[in-house]
């Protein structure tokens, strides 16, 4: 990690890429940018992206959805005017699906249990309603 204090994640699973980052000795950075995607007549900005990591040395940034629908296609909207907007930046979304590979990938099948039933949600384990 880049940043001298650990970041406030706003969900475990950000927390647990980054152990997974730092376990493989990945920098990375934590929200380190924000890009203004929506702007009123004024000119002031309305709406941003801040994508979740950015890894400087292959400098790619990620934003990882692992829970509800609606805010999947929330994401994928902002993603799609980040693109235009920004065509030389890149962002990788990973979607709940890849984050699931990746658990299962490292033997964290625990986190994804934990995780579910402390959201109240399926989306990561791929059971119930969420799951496509």
């Amino acid at each position: 990690m880049i940043s001298a204090s650990p970041p406030r994640f706003a969900h475990d699973s950000e927390a647990e890429l980054a152990r997974i980052f730092d376990y493989y000795g990945v920098p990375w950075r934590y929200e380190p940018d924000v890009f203004p995607i929506s702007w009123n007549a004024d000119g002031a900005v309305i709406e941003s992206f801040a994508p979740d990591f950015y890894l400087p040395e292959i400098d790619l940034y990620i934003e990882l959805t692992t829970l509800k629908q609606s805010l999947v296609r929330k994401k994928n909207r902002k993603l799609r005017w980040m693109r235009q907007l920004y065509p030389e930046v890149r962002v990788k979304l990973f979607y709940a699906r890849d984050f699931r590979a990746l658990m299962l990938k490292y033997g964290r099948l625990d986190f994804l249990t934990d995780v579910a039933a402390a959201n109240g949600a399926h989306a990561l384990t791929g059971a119930g309603n969420g799951a496509r």
